[in-house]
């Protein structure tokens, strides 16, 4: 196997690699290739011939990029849940494609990705109004990365271009959550509304908007002696309706509850079922938690503008509802409970999701731990006499 080079015209090169079969027969390959320098072009016709010989040499195409993304799209679709189905492809095709969704997938190389990123990151709303958050670029080149590993696996290219381009800076954003005096305030200003039920198991029990809206009575203990919720469900909304799946961990929990928010169930359990009689509807352990008056399901997306909508009415500091969570899983760390603990109670897969995401409330535990052990240590030492 060997190859050589021609120049077509000023500034592009035809690459010309024989190649021979079992039987003696020669057949050549042709590439093109931009550059001004015959040197340039005789080291990419040793690097082709180099990638022939060891067996990586992946065939050109002519499939763009923007139709690579709509093939792995529709390949990816059945392995994901169909939120982020539709993320994926709203950062593809409407984040990448108008930017580089025109070249040849096989032509695609590194510094036209970043190049893309910073377009994207200056003028990359599609309103015309500036640029894109960091963290949406963030996500673009993520998902990007693992469609283009799909391209290496299935020999398109013969390695990944996004790999090594430069991640855009993402600034941590501050978390923001209640303190307890905050949050009795929260919980008596919407006692009287129909979020009061939903924002009690976000603050005192750590659960999802999801997964506040798929809870069933069935999944709920109210006896004196067994009082817990049993999360096995949370509900997702897409462009094609709401639909119910596993958490988002990916196994269930059984979270404990309080006297307080046993109480309050109880009486919000009555209350419905009350309003329900009236419409001529018989209540049962498939009931929805949290619902309209007619029992059917609230979603996700109506959950959140009537938060929105209340919360302005309060003299609170304005927090996103996912933020109760936050505020539930601060004062248990800041009252001493174990991060572990904490954890299995908020369903994160791993506690160190938890000490990464709450660490600003560590130092407060840190000197307290100190303290404790000093005062152990002094009170072992006997005085001399």
């Amino acid at each position: 196997m060997k190859g050589h080079v021609r120049e077509r015209s000023p500034g592009t090169w035809a690459i010309i690699i024989d190649i021979y079969d079992e039987t003696g027969k020669r057949r050549r390959k042709w590439h093109t290739f931009k550059t001004t320098s015959k040197r340039k072009a005789e080291e990419e016709c040793a690097r082709l011939v180099t990638q022939m010989k060891s067996g990586n040499y992946v065939e050109a195409s002519k499939q763009t990029v923007a139709e690579f993304l709509d093939e792995w799209l529709t390949f990816i679709k059945p392995s994901v849940s169909a939120k982020t189905h539709e993320r994926y492809s709203e950062l593809m095709q409407k984040g990448m494609a108008p930017l580089i969704g025109s070249i040849t997938l096989s032509k695609l190389k590194t510094d036209r990705i970043d190049a893309a990123f910073t377009k994207a990151l200056t003028e990359g709303r599609r309103d015309g109004k500036g640029g894109l958050s960091p963290r949406t670029v963030h996500h673009m080149r993520r998902v990007l990365i693992k469609a283009l590993s799909q391209a290496v696996t299935w020999d398109r290219i013969s390695k990944n271009p996004a790999q090594a381009t430069t991640p855009p800076k993402v600034e941590r954003k501050k978390m923001l959550a209640y303190d307890a005096a905050q949050t009795h305030a929260l919980l008596e200003a919407l006692r009287p509304t129909r979020m009061f039920v939903p924002t009690l198991l976000a603050v005192m029990c750590g659960l999802r908007r999801g997964e506040i809206l798929a809870l069933r009575w069935r999944n709920v203990e109210l006896g004196d002696n067994r009082r817990s919720i049993a999360v096995v469900e949370s509900a997702e909304q897409t462009k094609e309706g709401v639909r119910y799946k596993e958490p988002k961990s990916g196994r269930a929990r059984v979270v404990a509850v309080s006297t307080t928010v046993l109480a309050e169930l109880k009486a919000h359990r009555a209350r419905q079922a009350e309003e329900q009689l009236r419409l001529g509807l018989r209540p049962d352990d498939d009931s929805f938690v949290v619902a309209q008056y007619d029992g059917s399901p609230i979603q996700p997306r109506s959950l959140t503008h009537e938060w929105v909508r209340l919360i302005t009415k309060t003299e609170l500091p304005r927090i996103r509802f996912h933020d109760l969570r936050h505020t539930h899983a601060s004062q248990m760390l800041s009252a001493g409970v174990h991060p572990k603990v904490a954890s299995e109670r908020l369903g994160h897969s791993t506690i160190g999701i938890t000490l990464d995401l709450y660490s600003h409330v560590m130092p407060g535990m840190q000197a307290d731990a100190a303290e404790q052990v000093d005062v152990m240590i002094r009170a072992a030492v006997k005085p001399t006499a």
